[in-house]
C-alpha cells in the first residue's frame, strides 16, 4: 500500500490528468460547460426569434393582458393599405412610463406582426425632430396628451392619453398625476386605422338645439367607425345635403313645425328618397310635434314604460325596465354574435299601424306589458300583459321604387348610455352599427376592443383541468425525470 501511494505522488500533477477519476472529472466539466453554452445560445436565439416573431411571446395572464383580440387580429390580417403608427416618444422613454406602457408596446408589436407587413411602428422624439410636428397641422402640440399619430397617405390621426389609456382621472384633476389602471390602445390603433384607411366616409349629423341628452358616447362610436359626424342645428342651419344619416338623440323639448317640414323635405330628397333618420326617444319628454311626425310615417310612442316580467328576459338585480330584447328578421344577419343580445332600459314601446310600410326591430318577450305614466293605485300589471311582444324599435320605409328613406325609432335613449355601449355582454353597440353599415352598404369593419388591464397576473388556470395539468407537470413530471436522470448517471458511475 505505502510503494502505491508513494508512486502515486511520483506521478504529481500529470499522474493525477491520466487517472480515472481526473477523466471523469474533465468529462463532467466539459458536460457542463457544453449545457451552459447551449443555454445561452437557445437564450440568445429565442430572444431574436420574440423580437422578430412577437407572436411567441406566452401569455399566462389569466385575462390574456398581452394577447391581441381575436377580430384585432382578423382586421389586421386583411389590411390592404400601408399605416404608420409614429409613437411620439423615443423608444425606451415609452416602455419606461409604467407596466401599462410596456403592455401597449408588446401589443404594438403583435399588431405590426398580424398586419403582413401593412403595418409600421416608429419612434419618434419631437423634441430633437420639431420639424415632424409640422407635417400635422391639425394637432394642437401644446397639449402633453399626444401618444402617437396613425397615418396612411393623406390621412392621419391623433391618439391621446384619454384614448390609449385608463387612469385614475379624478387623482388626474386634482393632482396632475396620472394613476394607470389599463390600456385601451389595441382599440385606440385599430379604429385609428379603420378611419385613416376609409375614404369618401358616410356622413351623420346629429342635430342639436332641444335640450338633447348626453350623445357624446354613440357620436364616439359612430365616429370610431370610420363615419364623419357632425353637429348641426337646424335653428341656425341645414341639414348636410350629402348626410346620409339624421341622428336626433331624446330631446327634451319638442322640435317646432319648421323643424319638422325641414326633416321631411330631407328625407324626400326631392323624390330621390336615400336619407335615414335615427330618432331615440326621451321617455319622460313631452313632444306632439315629434308625435305627429312620427305619424306620418305609420309609428307611435306608447305612453308609458315596458316592463318585463319573464325571469328568461330580465336583468339580474336591476329591475323589471331592464331586460334583454329579441332579434327580428332585420339586421341581424350580418351580427358578428347574434347570440348576444340587445339590451333595453327604461323603454317606451313603439306601435306600428301599417304593416306593410312598417316593422319591428327590436322586441320584448310575450310576457312584456306597458306600465301608463298616469297609473294609479287600482293599476294591475296582469292586465297590461296582453301575451304578444311589444316593439322596443320599429323602421317605416318609403321609396320611390329604387332608392328608399327610412325612420328608425328607438324607445330608449338608455341603451345607448356609454354603460351599455361598452358593454361586452350586450350588442348594443354592434347592433346599431350593423344599422349604419347595412343601410349605408358599408362592409361591417366594426370593431369594439376592451380595455386590457393587469389586475390579475396569475397563470390563466381557471378551470380544473388546466390546473391539473399544470399541477402533474411540475409536481410529478418534472421531479419524476430529474430523479430518474440522477439514478441513471449514479448507476453509471458505480459500475465504471
Amino acid at each position: 500500500m505505502k510503494k502505491e501511494k508513494n508512486a502515486s505522488q511520483k506521478g504529481g500533477f500529470i499522474g493525477f490528468l491520466k487517472s480515472r477519476r481526473a477523466r471523469h472529472g474533465a468529462l463532467a466539466a466539459a458536460i457542463t460547460a457544453v449545457v451552459i453554452a447551449v443555454v445561452i445560445v437557445l437564450n440568445v436565439i429565442v430572444g431574436l426569434l420574440v423580437d422578430r416573431f412577437p407572436e411567441l411571446k406566452l401569455d399566462l395572464t389569466s385575462n390574456k393582458a398581452y394577447e391581441l383580440q381575436d377580430d384585432t387580429s382578423d382586421y389586421l390580417s386583411h389590411l390592404k393599405k400601408d399605416v404608420t403608427i409614429y409613437i411620439l416618444a423615443p423608444e425606451k422613454q415609452f416602455e419606461s412610463g409604467n407596466q401599462y406602457f410596456v403592455q401597449a408596446k408588446n401589443l404594438l408589436e403583435k399588431m405590426i406582426s398580424s398586419s403582413n407587413g401593412k403595418l409600421t411602428l416608429k419612434y419618434v422624439d419631437t423634441s430633437e425632430n420639431p420639424s415632424f410636428t409640422k407635417k400635422y397641422e391639425d394637432i394642437d402640440w401644446t397639449s402633453n396628451k399626444n401618444v402617437a399619430i396613425v397615418e396612411c397617405g393623406d390621412q392621419y390621426k391623433s391618439l391621446s392619453i384619454d384614448e390609449c389609456f385608463t387612469y385614475d382621472e379624478q387623482a388626474a384633476s386634482y393632482y396632475g398625476y396620472y394613476e394607470y389602471t389599463g390600456t385601451t390602445i389595441e382599440q385606440a390603433v385599430v379604429t385609428a386605422t379603420l378611419n385613416v384607411t376609409t375614404e369618401d366616409k358616410v356622413i351623420v349629423d346629429f342635430l342639436t338645439g332641444n335640450q338633447e341628452a348626453d350623445f357624446s358616447s354613440l357620436k364616439t362610436l359612430i365616429s370610431n367607425n370610420a363615419y364623419q359626424v357632425n353637429e348641426i342645428n337646424l335653428l341656425t342651419s341645414d341639414i348636410d345635403k350629402d348626410a346620409s344619416f339624421v341622428v336626433l338623440f331624446a330631446p327634451a323639448a319638442d322640435i317646432d313645425e319648421d323643424t319638422s317640414q325641414k326633416l321631411s323635405e330631407w328625407l324626400k330628397n326631392d323624390g330621390k328618397y336615400g336619407k335615414n333618420l335615427i330618432y331615440i326617444a326621451n321617455p319622460d319628454a313631452s313632444t306632439p310635434n315629434l308625435d305627429d311626425f312620427l305619424a306620418e310615417w305609420n309609428m307611435k310612442l306608447t305612453d308609458g314604460y315596458i316592463f318585463e316580467t319573464s325571469g328568461d328576459y330580465l336583468l339580474n338585480g336591476v329591475s323589471q325596465y331592464a331586460f334583454i330584447t329579441d332579434y327580428t328578421d332585420y339586421y341581424k344577419d350580418k351580427l358578428k354574435n347574434p347570440n348576444i343580445p340587445v339590451i333595453a332600459y327604461q323603454a317606451r314601446g313603439v306601435e306600428v299601424s301599417d304593416e306593410n310600410t312598417t316593422h319591428s326591430i327590436l322586441n320584448t318577450s310575450s310576457y312584456a306589458g306597458i306600465v301608463p305614466f298616469d297609473a294609479d293605485d287600482d293599476w294591475d300589471y296582469k292586465d297590461a300583459v296582453k301575451g304578444e311582444p311589444i316593439a322596443v324599435a320599429a323602421e317605416s320605409v318609403k321609396s320611390d321604387g329604387e332608392m328608399e328613406s327610412r325612420v328608425m325609432v328607438f324607445g330608449s335613449y338608455a341603451m345607448f348610455s356609454s354603460g351599455f355601449i361598452s358593454m361586452n355582454s350586450a350588442n348594443n353597440s354592434a347592433f346599431i352599427m350593423n344599422i349604419f353599415n347595412t343601410v349605408s352598404e358599408k362592409a361591417d369593419d366594426s370593431i369594439t376592443i376592451e380595455s386590457k388591464k393587469l389586475d390579475a397576473q396569475e397563470l390563466g388556470a381557471n378551470d380544473e383541468t388546466t390546473a391539473n395539468v399544470i399541477m402533474v407537470i411540475f409536481v410529478i413530471v418534472i421531479p419524476v425525470l430529474i430523479l430518474a436522470a440522477g439514478i441513471v448517471v449514479w448507476i453509471r458511475r458505480r459500475n465504471k
